[in-house]
C-alpha cells in the first residue's frame, strides 16, 4: 500500500477560493481564524495522519478487532494512536471552550478529519460518533448531562455510540422493540438488543457513552413512540468518574466486508437487571435528538467518500508511474509506465476530478453550516441552513456513490494486481463500500432530497441554487478560450437538466408519487455531477484570475483548468442522460408486476 499524504495544497485552495474562509473567519466566534492558523493545523494534522494513522490502515485491516470473553481488543497499534489523537487535542476541534474544546469553525475541522477518513477510515469512525453524541447533548441534554459527559467526550477520554438499528428495525426505525421502564428515582432499565454498533465495545477509553432509542411502555406505535436514552458503559460516580459496570455489553462483533479494524458491536442492554439510562429530551421525542447526530454523521459520511477517493488516487497514480507494461502508442520499441497509456491516463483523471469536486462541494457545504450557525443576521442563517438541508442528502449520497466508483476504478489500473490483498487497492473498495448504506443508504437520502427538500417547499432552495449556478455560467462567459468556452456551455446544460428535474418532481410529486421516487437517486446524482461541475467551474475562474495577475503557482492554476475541462468532457457530459432517466424512467421501474420479476 502506498504512503498518504494529504492534499494540503489542494485543501488550501478550495478553503480560501471556493469555501470563503475570510467570510467564515468575519463570522462571530472565529475572529481567531486566520490562514496562517489554518495552514498550520492542516500541516500538523496532515503529519499525525500520514506518520500515525495511515500505516496502521492495512495492518489493522488484516489484523481487525477481536472479541474475547466480553472484552475487545484493537489491532497492534490502535490504542496507542488513540492516546496520540487525544493528547494532540484533535477531538476537541469544533467543539466550544465551554466543555474543553477549541471553537474552531466547521469549515477548519472539515479537511481535518478528511485526513484521518483517508489515512485510516476504520479509526476515523470512532471520533466521527463520538462527534454526533456530542452534538445532540449539547443540543437536548440537560444542564448535569452536559456537566457530566461533555468534557470527558470532547476530551476524547470518553467515546460515545449511536445504537438505532435491531435485527428487524433497519432503516425503519418505527420497529424498534427496546424497551425503557421508568423507575422511581427518574432513571430508566433498558432491555433490548442493538446490531451494527460501530465502536460499540473497545479498548481506547475508560468509559463509552451509549445513546439508545427505546420505547416506553405506554408510547404510541411507530416513530412517535421513540425515545432517547444515555446508557454509559460505567455508571457515574457522584464525583463524575466512572463506577460500577452497566448492564449492556458486546455479544458479538460483525464480521465484515471492509473496516475490519473497526468493531461493530452486537450490543445487549438489560440482560440481568436491566441497564441503567437516563432520558434526553423529552419521552417519544428522541427521533428528533437522534436526527441530530444522523445529519452530523451524514456529512462525515460524504466526507468519507471524498477521503477513500483521494486515498485510491494516490495509489493508482504511485502505481501507475511505476508499472512498465506495453510499447508507447506513438512507437518506440521499449515497454513503458502505464501512466503514458492514454486509457490510463482517462481513468486517473476521472479518479482526480472527480475527487477534486467532491472536495469543493463538502467544503462549501461546511462553510454554509458555519454562516447558518453563527451569521448575525436571522434571515441569513435561515437561506444558509436551507441550502445546507438541501445539500446534505446530496454530498452523502453523491460522495459515497463516487468514493466506490473511484475506488473501483483504483483497482482496474492495478489490473490483476488491484485483486490482490497485498497491494492495499482491494482494501480501499472494501472499506468504501459501507458509506453509501450506514446512516441512511443512497435511496433513503435521495427521498428525503425530493420530498422533504424539495416537493414540501415547492422547489424554492433548488431554484434558488440554480440562480447561483447561472451566475458562474455568466461569469464563464466573460474569459476567452476554447476550456471556457466547453466548460461553460457543459455547465450550463447540466444546469438546466437540474432545473428541468426540479420542475417535474415538483410538478409530479403530488399527482404520482410513486413515479416521482422511481428517479429519486438519478436526480440526487444529477445534482452532484451538476453542482460538483459548479465548483470545478469556479476552481477554474480562480485560478484563471491568478494566471491574468501573475499570482500563484501557474503549473497548479493550469492544471485546474485542466482538471475542469476534463468533467466537463468526461463527467457533465452525463447530465442529460440523468435529467431524461429522471423524466421518463418511471414507466420501466414500475411497470412490471411482482410476478413479472
Amino acid at each position: 500500500m502506498s504512503e498518504y499524504k494529504a492534499p494540503i495544497k489542494d485543501m488550501l485552495f478550495v478553503l480560501k477560493e471556493l469555501a470563503g474562509l475570510d467570510s467564515v473567519a468575519a463570522l462571530p466566534g472565529c475572529e481567531d481564524v486566520s490562514e496562517d492558523l489554518v495552514q498550520q493545523i492542516l500541516e500538523e494534522n496532515g503529519r499525525f495522519s500520514s506518520e500515525v494513522l495511515a500505516p496502521l490502515n492495512q495492518s489493522g485491516d488484516q489484523e481487525g478487532s477481536v472479541l474475547k470473553d466480553g472484552v475487545v481488543t484493537t489491532p497492534k497499534g490502535f490504542k496507542e494512536a488513540y492516546r496520540q489523537f487525544v493528547e494532540g487535542g484533535w477531538n476537541a476541534l469544533q467543539f466550544p471552550a465551554e466543555y474543553g474544546g477549541q471553537g474552531l469553525p466547521k469549515l477548519v475541522s472539515t479537511p481535518v478529519m478528511e485526513m484521518w477518513k483517508s489515512a485510516n477510515m476504520a479509526f476515523s469512525l470512532c471520533p466521527l460518533l463520538t462527534t454526533g453524541a456530542i452534538e445532540a447533548l449539547m443540543l437536548r441534554g440537560t444542564e448535569d448531562h452536559k456537566k457530566r459527559y461533555l468534557p470527558k467526550m470532547v476530551e476524547g477520554t470518553w467515546t460515545g455510540t449511536m445504537n438505532l438499528t435491531e435485527p428487524q428495525a433497519g432503516s425503519d426505525l418505527g420497529l424498534i422493540k427496546t424497551r425503557a421502564e421508568k423507575q422511581a428515582d427518574g432513571t430508566y432499565r433498558i432491555r433490548g438488543q442493538k446490531i451494527f454498533i460501530t465502536w460499540g465495545e473497545q479498548d481506547f477509553t475508560e468509559n463509552i457513552v451509549h445513546l439508545v432509542l427505546a420505547r416506553t411502555p405506554d408510547a404510541p406505535e411507530g416513530v412517535r413512540g421513540i425515545s432517547l436514552f444515555i446508557v454509559p458503559k460505567f455508571l457515574l460516580n457522584a464525583d463524575g468518574s466512572p463506577g460500577a459496570r452497566n448492564d449492556a455489553k458486546c455479544a458479538s462483533l460483525e464480521h465484515k466486508l471492509g473496516i475490519h479494524a473497526s468493531p461493530t458491536a452486537v450490543m445487549i442492554y438489560g440482560e440481568k437487571e436491566g441497564a441503567i439510562g437516563t432520558l434526553v429530551g423529552e419521552e417519544n421525542r428522541g427521533l428528533e435528538t437522534m436526527f441530530i447526530m444522523m445529519n452530523a454523521a451524514r456529512f462525515a459520511v460524504g466526507l468519507e467518500g471524498v477521503a477513500i477517493a483521494e486515498r485510491a488516487y494516490q495509489q493508482a497514480l504511485a502505481y501507475a508511474k511505476d508499472r512498465i507494461q506495453s510499447r508507447d502508442l506513438a512507437g518506440g520499441g521499449k515497454s513503458v509506465p502505464i501512466i503514458r497509456q492514454p486509457d490510463v491516463r482517462r481513468m486517473l483523471m476521472s479518479m482526480k476530478t472527480q475527487t477534486e469536486a467532491m472536495r469543493a462541494l463538502a467544503y462549501v457545504v461546511a462553510a454554509a453550516m458555519d454562516a447558518a450557525h453563527r451569521h448575525p443576521d436571522k434571515a441569513e442563517r435561515a437561506k444558509q441552513q436551507a441550502f445546507v438541508d438541501l445539500m446534505i442528502p446530496v454530498v452523502k449520497g453523491w460522495s459515497t456513490e463516487t468514493g466506490i466508483e473511484v475506488a473501483s476504478t483504483g483497482v482496474q489500473i492495478h489490473g490483476g494486481m488491484g485483486f490482490i490483498e497485498e497491494t492495499g487497492a482491494a482494501q480501499h473498495l472494501r472499506d468504501a463500500r459501507i458509506t453509501a448504506i450506514y446512516e441512511g443508504t443512497t435511496g433513503i437520502q435521495a427521498n428525503d432530497l425530493i420530498g422533504r427538500k424539495l416537493a414540501r417547499e415547492g422547489g424554492a432552495t433548488a431554484r434558488a441554487l440554480v440562480d447561483m449556478m447561472r451566475v458562474t455560467e455568466s461569469d464563464l462567459a466573460k474569459v476567452e478560450g476554447d476550456d471556457f468556452v466547453v466548460i461553460r456551455k457543459a455547465l450550463g446544460e447540466g444546469i438546466s437538466a437540474v432545473s428541468d428535474c426540479v420542475d417535474w418532481i415538483v410538478a409530479t410529486f403530488p399527482a404520482d408519487i410513486k413515479a416521482a421516487h422511481a428517479g429519486a437517486v438519478p436526480f440526487l446524482m444529477l445534482m452532484g455531477v451538476v453542482c460538483g461541475g459548479w465548483q470545478m467551474a469556479r476552481a477554474a475562474l480562480a485560478v484563471n484570475r491568478h494566471l491574468a495577475a501573475k499570482t500563484g503557482d501557474t503549473s497548479f492554476c493550469q492544471a485546474k483548468i485542466i482538471s475542469a475541462r476534463f468533467y466537463a468532457d468526461h463527467v457533465l457530459s452525463r447530465a442529460g442522460g440523468l435529467r431524461d432517466t429522471v423524466v421518463q424512467g418511471a414507466r420501466g421501474v414500475m411497470a412490471l408486476g411482482e410476478e413479472q420479476f
